[in-house]
């Protein structure tokens, strides 16, 4: 088998694959035998089909899938080997490819047409001049996040009243004149939050009661008729919700209030591991900023990244991309899109060809490679963050990598992992280089100025 590559302009190329019937033979020749032991045919055993039979049947399908599949597996090995950048996917030459009846031919040739990357030389150096934010977090913030954190490892402690955002647990039973309803719903284990009622003055009538103390409130007006919150409550079907309109009594047999953890060592000890160096306030604060910090950075490198696209964009100019082969292959794989359509969707899709070429360029030429272990560890990193949201900030290592591997089961999360990745590499590796610009804003004035961005690119 023979592949050979011919430019009819700097972005375009034809590949053409020569194919003789020994690159072949002989997986026809298994592909058939693999038939004639599965075949069910009327009047023969399984397994015991005549090959001439076999042949004649299944033959000439076989033949063509298997010289399908062998010019494929050619033309992207040679595609590999040669580092060829192909945009797309090979497309069949309109023109130059021969009809062939696969009955009488055995040697062929087929035809490719290639849409190539174009070739830029991109520099990066101190004659560009570029912003880098930095993003310094607020006492605002800080504060947030270390009452999240007291809150998700506080306790619950039983209280003697009702405070609003207590959890209030007693017997709750339907009223008629005043009494217990005969037959009515009554639930013995009922919970209410009374924070979460909708009516102000019904809530009213929970706080400050104490335990053992039996309120008469109407659970229609306190939920506003939710039917989802009152059919929870009451342990009836929403569609008979509009049955109970009247009040209730609830007797409070128990009163359960969240109480934040103290700042002493139990919580530095708890919040951030046994070797934990902090053992105070201060300590804290600093490794609380220190996280919140570092949660930035990837914005702070987006940003970066932003604008130094439009600067190098900018020097590149227009790039010659082959239109024609691109539209042809987009149409094949959006067979669903009209022409107004595909004419919509590519403009977009050569600017953000056009910084992708342009990354590629310098990911080449600062020799960042991207590992299998450093898109976990960012995956490790995402998990991390995420569960620091809500104040969990000791988290087990192992939990925290069979989350990253759940987050990385999604093929396009992995994509983005990766594309994420590489765009720190070549952030940290592009501000050595570049004539940086350092600025400091609160996360307020960096999120206007990403607002503004966006607003000016529509």
């Amino acid at each position: 088998m023979n592949v050979s590559i011919k430019n009819t302009d700097p972005v375009s190329a034809i590949a053409t694959v020569a194919i003789e019937k020994a690159d072949y033979a002989n997986e026809v020749e298994k592909a058939l035998r693999n038939y004639r032991q599965n075949a069910n045919v009327p009047g023969f055993r399984k397994g015991m089909v005549p090959m001439g039979m076999i042949r004649k049947m299944y033959g000439k399908g076989v033949k063509a899938e298997e010289i399908n599949r062998a010019v494929g597996r050619e033309l992207y090995r040679y595609i590999a080997d040669n580092k060829l950048n192909v945009l797309g996917e090979p497309m069949p030459n309109e023109e130059l490819q021969k009809d062939y009846d696969f009955d009488t031919t055995d040697d062929f040739e087929f035809v490719f047409d290639l849409a190539l990357t174009p070739a830029v030389d991109v520099v990066a150096d101190k004659s560009i001049r570029i912003p880098y934010y930095t993003i310094e977090p607020t006492k605002e913030m800080i504060d947030q996040q270390i009452e999240s954190m007291r809150s998700s490892y506080g306790h619950s402690v039983e209280a003697d009243a009702v405070e609003s955002n207590d959890v209030v647990k007693g017997r709750l039973c339907e009223l008629e004149k005043g009494e217990a309803k005969e037959g009515g719903v009554c639930v013995e284990d009922a919970m209410i939050l009374p924070a979460y009622m909708k009516d102000e003055d019904e809530k009213k009538k929970f706080v400050g009661a104490a335990k053992n103390s039996v309120i008469v409130f109407n659970p229609s007006k306190a939920y506003n008729n939710n039917e989802y919150e009152l059919s929870s409550l009451l342990k009836v079907d929403k569609s008979a919700i509009g049955s109970y309109t009247g009040d209730f009594s609830f007797e409070i047999t128990s009163i359960s209030r969240h109480e934040k953890a103290e700042l002493n060592e139990e919580f530095f000890t708890t919040a951030f591991g046994p070797d934990t160096d902090i053992k105070n306030e201060e300590d804290l604060r600093g490794k609380v900023t220190e996280g919140i910090r570092e949660q930035f950075t990837a914005e702070s490198d987006y940003k970066f990244l932003l604008d130094l696209r439009k600067e190098l964009e900018a020097r590149v100019g227009a790039l010659q991309f082959p239109d024609a082969l691109l539209k042809r292959w987009l149409k094949s794989t959006h067979t669903e899109w009209t022409d107004e359509q595909l004419e919509e969707q590519y403009a977009p899709m050569i600017k953000d060809l056009t910084f992708h070429v342009i990354k590629e360029d310098l990911v080449k030429k600062n020799n960042i490679e991207v590992t299998a272990d450093d898109v976990k560890n960012f995956a490790i990193v995402v998990a991390k963050n995420q569960f620091a949201q809500y104040g969990m900030t000791a988290v087990p290592q192992d939990a925290l990598e069979r989350y990253a591997n759940t987050l990385m089961e999604k093929e396009d999360s992995r994509r983005n992992f990766f594309d994420r990745v590489t765009e720190n590499k070549l952030a940290a590796a592009l501000k050595e280089q570049l004539d940086i610009e350092a600025k400091t804003m609160t996360p307020d004035e960096f999120n206007k100025l990403m607002s503004e961005q966006s607003a000016s690119a529509e």
